[in-house]
């Protein structure tokens, strides 16, 4: 079972990032996916999350209009596409699975990727 995150890296303020997330070893379509960020000294939090179908989204609100998750369970990935980042975006950013529903917690996910560092410029 692996999550293989990546696409993070450096970018300037406004700029924009795609991360990928991509699932072997599991039926990535019975998954909820989450995309989580841990900043220098916070705790982990959850920003995004994605249903197992698709159809339910939720955003924090931090994020919302800016970022947005989606997902293909027939190439078994999750993306995270991020624009106008800020400063305060800086975190390294973790995928997360659980069977079917969003939950709000690190505790509630099962499957973790390896987390990608997103380090925004100001």
């Amino acid at each position: 079972v692996q999550l293989q995150a990546s696409g993070g890296g450096l970018v300037q303020t406004g700029g924009s990032l795609r991360l990928s997330c991509a699932a072997s070893g599991i039926t990535f379509s019975s998954l909820a996916m989450g995309w989580f960020r841990q900043a220098p000294g916070k705790e982990r939090e959850l920003i995004v999350g994605i249903g197992w179908n698709g159809r339910h989204t939720y955003y924090e609100d931090a994020v919302k209009g800016r970022f947005t998750i989606s997902r293909d369970n027939a190439q078994n990935t999750v993306w995270l596409q991020m624009n106008i980042l800020k400063p305060e975006d800086t975190a390294i950013y973790y995928c997360a699975g659980r069977p079917l529903s969003i939950a709000p917690t690190p505790e509630d996910y099962i499957y973790w990727g390896q987390g990608t560092q997103v380090t925004v410029s100001s």
